[in-house]
């Protein structure tokens, strides 16, 4: 008969067969080898495996030809070859009677739990350890027991089921500890199901060699040991739970998915310590790490975190296994190179912190580097004995543990009679006290017996083991999964019941194991995570001297967890270093609220830029850089890039962001805007004003003799150059800009084509006066007034014109090219600006030509003066300012306000020079302001023999009037001799005096024949050229007049005359004649329509009978004729 049983110890996939027969003598099945040894057989179902073992020697030989029902990895092929070494070679080595002879503790019980313990250090080689590890070796080993015996000891778990164990030595190796883990997977090979035998009395049959399956594994302590460990164990369904691994790989569920631990990976561990960097502001650091699982889970997780927070690593430097002291100072060597990484974080395990601190005290480098260490140091004190100095100041990372009461009396309470049931508490015994137990194998015969009553306490040296804690953690976490597991599978009081020992180790993990939650005997919180961890919490530590004393001792300074770092830095102490002067000083306050200076050491590469500044980084070392500023108007976009923060806006001052800079242009409230406005608004005043004043006197003879229609056209162009500050100031938008561009021009085109017009007619005036005495064409008022629009016009087209190839508009200027600030101006360019100017300038350049053809015009026309010394004036004004305006272009402010300065200036003189001295005579003396002569004496004298003569017989007199120190020549006149010619160069000469008073000129006409006529032409004028007079001489003896003098007052109104003088009939004869002339010379002089002589001239030699005298005298120059002052 056939029957197939499933093992629960192996794969499902593996299925064993075996034959049975009701006969209790050996069958088919049992056979006998060449020895004689019996071997019973259990074929699989598929007849392809079979397992074999020899009941006498204890041999067992599996043969496996498809690998892959056992695992479906080539590493779990690998173990499974491992497996058949141990059973075909040795292992084990057993006697007949099944007693082992390697050193283990085993505890009785129903539920075994193996446990996994560095007893001894690592030895030479994987078969041999070393010397005994005391602290992290038997303390935890006594832990576990500490820990099942109080489990045992307690109703409230597992009810009347004992629980036991079997523990190994790992020597510190994983090689080691992979051989030795083999014994708890010895069951699960050996054991097949109860029920596929039974005895002939019908009893269960039981193994002879007492093996009993192992429900979980305590252990390893490093994580290289835990690695191998769980991929043996996870192979048949064992679950491990460690006290002590934080490799961050065992985290990984798809591969290591029996695996659990009492502490956080050292992921959590990498944190804390990256944040210790962080706070001390170390940006260049060196790694040293142990070679394996520990040192580089620990490595990679400080090298990932560091990463994102651009901490640097120096030097990254492994320890390998085994390393001797020249490795230590080879790697101390290289540490040095990178003198500025003064930093160093250890992540070593105990044995290669001691080596590392021995190599660094032979070398005298206690004062180079601050440590950070792991847990790897945490806070032992025999890592540090003798070697104190160099690590002094060592900052270092332990789990946070409460030490446990109870454990600290149970081990205190330890005799040497513990041997008994821990092989290596001899050993440990005698390493402690110097002695030896009487019962000593080698007894050392120069060593003492152990007094016994010796215990471990304070007084001996004795402190708790940080991991002692987790330990026991971990023993309960497995008493309080099968706590739930017996409750949910067995009834109360069944005790082992079949069904618990039938749960499979998958099963026991998922649903019991990881679910497990409760209070520890430290009073702290136990729990696993999703990925079977325990929780992150750590204490830090910092290694001082005692004050005044040479003992040194772990501080506590701080804890770490999920929440984050707190550490008291008034607390901390990094030893002397040997640039001390580098050293951050930091001041801090302390627990009393007083504030303290600390010692900080720098551990940078370069030092940090500062705002503003990017990183330049040397070529092969990203740690090491040089700070380069960013231009002005860029940002700090990254650590290694400026961006432009783009036109119109600025960086903040942390060179982080941009805003939008404040558009600059004139505001009203400025100092540049009201000086110019204040001068333009009075400006403004005093032309307004004038034309008052020239409205309200419009009929003047002064105001009429200006020409009014081209002065209040000038006077128009004043205010439009007044109004152009306000258009200057005011915000520029396209509005203000093209009224800008449109005033300017247009207020210089108005002023200086009047001017200009005005010059020219003068001009035209005089020269035609001299050739002919025709009137010059377009010397009109109303042409006048053509002629300046027309030149205004000229302007208007090429603003026009302007505003088509530069549409006028706002655009936004940087002074400098520095773009700190914005100024806001009309989109027009400077040199643009002037050369709309241009027309104006040849105004005022071809005005100011005429002013100088006509400076030396008689004084009755000083406006032509006036207007030459406008443009005189004028031209300096704007040769300054062209300099001063290109000169000052980076400042907008100086630049408009000389601008409308200049534009105010400009208007003024014109004000001040053409209108100031009429509005003067018209307010403050109206008597001048009358058609008449004014002057003190006028004398008539011959004129020069040398004065051209118009014919032989005649002579030329030359007329001089005087008045005060001027002196003003008037035209040549010439005279005949003939009949009564002495009247007429008497009436001809007086009348030139009146003509030049007004402002004119005259030429004389002589008469002809006795008695005869006086011809006058006289062309009078003011300030513009008026209209001409003519005069024709009577006929006949007794007979003289002076006809008619026309439009002496330039107003254009053809009037038949202004005065008309008409003495005829007269008697021939001296005093006829004499009178005669008097009348005519008193008319000339007066003239006014409405007003009348009050006074006559009065002539010497007036008794002369004859005009012959009279004219002699004046030939002759000997008797002055004197005009009294009207």
């Amino acid at each position: 008969m056939k029957r197939k049983i499933h093992s629960s110890k192996w794969p499902s996939s593996t299925i064993l067969t075996t034959s049975t027969n009701s006969s209790s003598s050996p069958s088919s099945n049992t056979t006998l080898n060449d020895n004689g040894d019996q071997h019973q057989r259990y074929r699989c179902h598929n007849n392809r495996h079979y397992v074999q073992y020899n009941r006498n020697k204890l041999k067992t030989k599996i043969i496996l030809t498809n690998s892959k029902t056992i695992g479906s990895s080539s590493y779990s092929s690998m173990l499974i070859m491992l497996l058949i070494v141990w059973f075909t070679i040795n292992l084990i080595n057993t006697n007949n009677n099944g007693i082992e002879c390697t050193n283990k503790v085993t505890e009785p019980g129903d539920i075994l739990l193996g446990g996994l313990f560095p007893i001894h250090q690592k030895g030479l080689n994987s078969t041999h350890c070393g010397p005994i590890n005391k602290d992290r070796g038997i303390q935890r080993l006594e832990a576990m027991l500490f820990a099942i015996d109080k489990i045992n000891r307690d109703p409230t778990l597992l009810g009347n089921i004992k629980l036991g164990a079997i523990i190994l030595d790992t020597c510190s190796s994983d090689t080691y500890a992979l051989n030795q883990s083999l014994e708890f997977i010895r069951a699960s090979i050996n054991t097949v199901e109860a029920s596929a035998f039974e005895c002939v009395d019908g009893s269960m049959p039981r193994s002879k060699y007492g093996w009993k399956h192992i429900t979980g594994v305590v252990g390893g302590s490093y994580s290289e040991v835990s690695l191998q460990v769980a991929n043996l164990l996870r192979l048949f369904k064992i679950p491990q739970v460690s006290y002590a691994s934080t490799g961050t790989s065992l985290s990984d569920k798809s591969r290591y998915d029996f695996f659990a631990r009492t502490v956080p990976p050292d992921t959590y561990q990498a944190l804390a310590l990256v944040d210790l960097v962080q706070l001390f502001n170390w940006s260049y650091v060196s790694l040293v790490s142990s070679e394996g699982q520990y040192g580089d889970s620990g490595m990679t997780a400080f090298l990932r975190e560091a990463k994102k927070r651009s901490i640097c690593i120096a030097m990254n430097e492994k320890v390998p296994q085994n390393a001797d002291g020249a490795y230590f100072k080879s790697i101390l060597q290289n540490l040095r190179t990178k003198p500025n990484a003064r930093g160093v974080v250890l992540f070593l395990r105990a044995e290669d912190n001691r080596g590392l601190l021995e190599a660094a005290m032979q070398l005298n480098y206690s004062k180079y580097f601050s440590f950070i260490a792991s847990d790897g140091w945490g806070k032992q004190d025999k890592l540090v004995l003798g070697v104190e100095e160099v690590a002094e100041g060592t900052i270092t990372v332990e789990l946070t543990t409460t030490g446990i009461t109870e454990f600290d009396d149970y081990f205190g309470n330890l005799t040497q009679e513990h041997s008994r049931r821990n092989p290596w508490f001899r050993e440990y015994w005698r390493d402690t006290f110097g002695c030896r137990l009487g019962d000593d194998y080698n007894p050392n015969h120069s060593l003492p017996y152990c007094d016994p009553s010796l215990r471990m306490n304070r007084h001996t040296g004795y402190v708790q083991e940080s991991k002692v804690q987790f330990v026991v953690d971990a023993v309960y976490s497995f008493a309080y999964a099968l706590n739930d597991a017996w409750k949910d599978l067995c009834q109360p009081n069944d005790g082992y019941c079949r069904r618990l020992k039938e749960l499979d180790g998958e099963n026991f993990y998922k649903n019991y194991l990881l679910n497990v939650s409760f209070i520890d005997l430290a009073g702290s919180e136990m729990k696993f995570d999703k990925h079977g961890d325990g929780l992150g919490r750590y204490n830090i530590f910092n290694f001082q001297r005692s004050p005044g004393t040479q003992q040194y001792y772990y501080k506590r300074v701080g804890e770490w967890s999920d929440s984050g770092l707190k550490l008291h830095m008034d607390q901390l102490f990094f030893g002397r270093t040997s640039d001390e002067h580098e050293d951050i000083m930091s001041v801090v306050t302390d627990s009393t609220g007083h504030e303290r200076i600390i010692r900080i050491p720098q551990s940078i590469c370069s030092k940090p830029c500062k705002v503003g500044q990017i990183k330049i980084i040397q070529q092969g070392d990203r740690c090491c850089w040089i700070c380069t500023p960013c231009r002005p108007y860029e940002y700090v976009f990254n650590e290694s890039l400026c961006v432009d923060c783009g036109e119109g806006r600025w960086p903040y001052p942390d060179k982080q962001s941009c805003y939008d800079l404040d558009l600059r242009y004139m505001k009203w409230d400025s100092l540049f805007s009201i000086i110019p406005i204040i001068i333009s608004v009075v400006g403004m005043f005093l032309t307004a004003f004038t034309m008052l004043v020239f409205v309200r006197f419009s009929e003047t003879p002064i105001v009429r003799a200006t020409g009014r229609e081209l002065s209040f056209i000038l006077m128009c162009g004043l205010f439009v150059c007044f109004l152009n500050t306000f258009l200057l100031i005011a915000k520029p938008n396209i509005f203000t800009c093209a009224l800008q561009r449109f005033g300017i021009g247009f207020g210089f085109a108005m002023m200086y084509a009047a001017l200009l017009t005005k010059t020219n007619r003068i001009a035209r005036i005089f020269d035609k006066a001299r050739k002919t005495a025709n009137r010059p064409s377009l010397i009109s008022p109303r042409s006048q007034c053509f002629i300046t629009l027309g030149l205004v016009m000229v302007q208007v087209f090429g603003t026009l014109v302007w505003f088509f190839l530069e549409p006028p508009g706002v655009r936004k200027y940087y002074p400098d090219g520095k773009r700190s600030e914005v100024i806001l101006k009309c989109k027009v360019r400077d040199s643009t600006f002037l050369l709309s100017l241009v027309y104006n300038m040849l105004l005022i350049t071809t005005c100011t030509l005429y002013a100088v053809k006509t400076r030396k015009i008689p004084e009755n026309f000083n406006e032509s003066k006036f207007i030459g010394f406008t443009m005189y004036t004028t031209c300096i004004i704007w040769l300054a300012f062209v300099p001063i305006y290109f000169g000052t272009g980076n400042n907008f402010e100086v630049q408009i306000t000389t601008l409308s300065i200049s534009i105010s200036l400009s208007a003024y003189v014109t004000l001040f020079c053409l209108f100031f001295p009429r509005i003067y005579i018209i307010l403050f003396h109206p008597e001048k302001n009358i058609r008449k002569l004014t002057m003190n004496s006028a004398t008539y004298k011959k004129a020069s023999s040398s004065v051209p003569t118009t014919s032989s017989n005649h002579e030329h007199v030359k007329l001089t009037v005087s008045e005060g120190d001027n002196k003003v020549y008037a035209a040549t006149t010439s005279t005949t001799t003939t009949g009564s010619c002495v009247q007429s160069v008497m009436t001809s000469a007086l009348v030139s005096v009146a003509a030049i008073e007004l402002g004119g000129s005259s030429t004389i006409i002589p008469g002809g024949g006795n008695g005869g006529g006086v011809g006058v032409i006289a062309n009078i004028q003011q300030s513009t050229i008026g209209g001409t007079s003519a005069a024709g001489g009577g006929g006949g003896n007794g007979t003289n007049g002076l006809t008619m003098i026309n439009d002496i007052d330039d107003d254009d109104d053809n009037e038949t005359a202004d005065f008309v003088v008409n003495n005829s009939g007269g008697n021939s004869g001296p005093s006829t004649k004499a009178s005669m002339a008097s009348t005519i010379i008193t008319e000339t002089i007066g003239i006014g329509r409405p007003q009348q002589l009050k006074h006559s001239i009065v002539a010497h030699h007036s008794q002369s009978s004859t005009t012959e005298t009279v004219a002699q005298d004046v030939q002759d120059g000997k008797n002055n004729v004197s005009l009294t002052s009207l």
